[in-house]
């Protein structure tokens, strides 16, 4: 017997997909709600949302959505209406909704001069249930993978050996099993193969160790913070040298340091006049 969600008034599930992650400058593309109602009923909407606002061409990469699929369709002004009355009365949920979501959303709506209060709804977000639930520790790993308590835990030997354990049991549950990417490609990464098990474990998007310098699809280095995030480090540096001496003297990691550096000399063995002057 399906199990029905026990309300008192509308929960409405919903998600976003924007122009990118900042809730000041992006926004929303997309929207689907699905509200279901006390007692079971359901109702749905989505509808695309012109942006008003270039579309990034690798965000586009991500949700699909180009510049030209809402080029006719309505703004979020001209929608905002007739969803916040869909909305009306309502719960919201979401997946990783409180930190973006919701956020967004509310951006959106004071945009158009509404004030969508949500001090009066309940908020669920499904991601954070799943994180507190299965909290990502060591200890809980080695619960979950070898079925064991972790005794002496955070004390470094106990801490590697038990590192370890949970390793051989990830091989033995993974192999073979199917993984699909966000780009929908279905593989097999894990192997007893240490070569396969970094290969899909670390993050090769990254340039520095810590995720503030990344590549775009060309491999070449793009800021991942800041003003400047998605442009190319190199350029950034050929027209605004000062930004280069202000992240060699501000509080960045030396390995995240070392990295533009080598973008640095890269661009002066090229012979690129603005660098050399660096």
């Amino acid at each position: 017997m399906t199990m029905e969600l026990s309300l008192n008034r509308p929960l409405a599930f919903f998600d976003l997909e924007t122009t990118g992650t900042n809730v000041v400058k992006d926004r929303i593309v997309e929207i689907s709600i699905y509200k279901v109602m006390p007692g079971g009923q359901s109702e749905s909407m989505t509808r695309l949302v012109n942006p008003t606002i270039p579309i990034p061409a690798e965000v586009s990469e991500i949700h699909g959505i180009r510049n030209e699929d809402v080029a006719n369709e309505p703004t979020f002004a001209q929608l905002a209406p007739s969803l916040e009355q869909f909305f009306h009365q309502c719960d919201l949920a979401g997946y990783n909704s409180n930190k973006f979501d919701v956020p967004m959303l509310i951006e959106e709506f004071l945009r158009c001069g509404i004030h969508f209060d949500v001090k009066k709804r309940r908020l669920v977000d499904v991601q954070n249930i799943f994180h507190k639930m299965e909290p990502r520790t060591l200890r809980a790993a080695y619960r979950f993978y070898c079925g064991k308590e972790l005794d002496n835990a955070h004390q470094a030997e106990a801490d590697t050996r038990a590192t370890y354990e949970i390793l051989l049991a990830q091989i033995r549950r993974y192999e073979g099993a199917d993984y699909e990417d966000r780009d929908g490609k279905i593989t097999q990464p894990i192997k007893n193969d240490v070569q396969a098990l970094f290969d899909f474990s670390y993050n090769h998007s990254n340039a520095d160790l810590v995720g503030h310098i990344g590549y775009n699809r060309e491999g070449r280095e793009i800021f991942k913070f800041g003003k400047h995030k998605n442009k190319l480090v190199e350029e950034v540096f050929q027209k605004e040298p000062q930004y280069f001496d202000w992240m060699m003297k501000a509080d960045f990691p030396l390995s995240t340091k070392k990295v533009i550096q080598g973008v640095i000399m890269r661009g002066f063995d090229k012979g690129n006049k603005i660098i050399k002057d660096l």
